[in-house]
């Protein structure tokens, strides 16, 4: 099994469930509620175990009440947990999610203090035994360093290009060979144009291949050689909770190229395993995507 480095971003996420997202001042009821790991490369470090590949995550927390029982509970997935660091009086990141009937979400999100650490206290020794890299831009510092070391190694690396600031995307995108984006992500990346200009500059600054997830409108994705952008349809299932469907799309598409999947494979693979995570709210193993790959041959 190949091994997968995931670095980035682990949340305490309490999530609740409700009728819908009231306009403020108000009070609303909520119908369930869940306290677990997230956070974008988390998610997707578990997305990996539960399909199949090694997984080692590359993260830091604080030593509050959230840090140490949130890296066992990573750790109970079946991801490698031995980088991650406890930094104290540090704060732990802690994010609430509101989710309504039809799986739209609204997220309150505290991304910690305390724990820019130098990345010189990762193990960057072991980079060269993995299959694929994935960051996401949450410790950009860390991300930086691994993605040169990656490119240097001829790793496979992948960006989970998400909402951050304009800053670190127009630092980190160059220096990937896969800046998958969200929506949000390419707007800031490139604002004002299109999708497939967005890709463009993106190659165009650095990345090898660019692509943008766009939920139930598909992957529109291009690569190195190609002239216009290639478009990987949604797999159409009915979302009751889209919160880290980007996160384990990212990590299925890291375990695809590390597996040596060709690119149109990869995200076949990668919209499948997200889309089962938006319909059941829970991250599928390796036999439900690939029964799923299967009724759509």
């Amino acid at each position: 099994m190949p091994i997968i480095i995931c670095l980035g971003h682990l949340v305490a996420d309490h999530t609740f469930w409700v009728e819908d997202v009231p306009q403020p001042p108000a009070k609303q009821v909520a119908r369930r509620y869940s306290l677990g790991v997230g956070g974008l490369a988390a998610n997707a470090a578990i997305a990996v175990a539960r399909l199949g590949g090694q997984v080692r995550f590359w993260g830091r927390v604080g030593d509050d009440r959230n840090g140490a029982p949130l890296a066992e509970e990573l750790a109970g997935f079946g991801v490698d947990t031995g980088a991650i660091r406890i930094v104290p009086g540090a704060r732990t990141p802690v994010s609430a999610v509101l989710l309504d009937p039809v799986g739209e979400r609204v997220v309150i999100a505290f991304r910690g203090e305390g724990l820019d650490l130098d990345p010189s206290i990762l193990p960057m020794e072991t980079l060269g035994e993995a299959g694929a890299l994935l960051c996401d831009p949450r410790w950009p510092r860390a991300a930086e360093a691994a993605l040169l070391a990656a490119r240097r190694l001829g790793i496979p690396s992948v960006l989970d290009a998400e909402k951050s600031e304009a800053r670190l995307l127009a630092t980190l995108v160059p220096l990937v060979d896969h800046a998958i984006f969200s929506q949000p992500g390419l707007q800031i990346f490139a604002p004002g144009v299109a999708p497939a200009e967005g890709l463009r500059r993106a190659l165009a600054s650095g990345a090898r291949l660019a692509a943008v997830t766009r939920g139930e409108h598909g992957t529109l994705w291009l690569a190195e050689g190609m002239e216009t952008p290639a478009e990987t349809p949604a797999f159409p299932v009915e979302a009751t909770n889209t919160a880290g469907a980007g996160d384990v799309f990212h990590g299925a598409y890291a375990l695809a190229l590390a597996e040596g999947m060709s690119l149109p494979d990869a995200m076949r693979f990668a919209s499948a395993a997200g889309a089962l995570r938006a319909r059941d709210g829970e991250t599928p193993d390796r036999t439900a995507v690939e029964a799923l790959l299967l009724s759509r041959a």
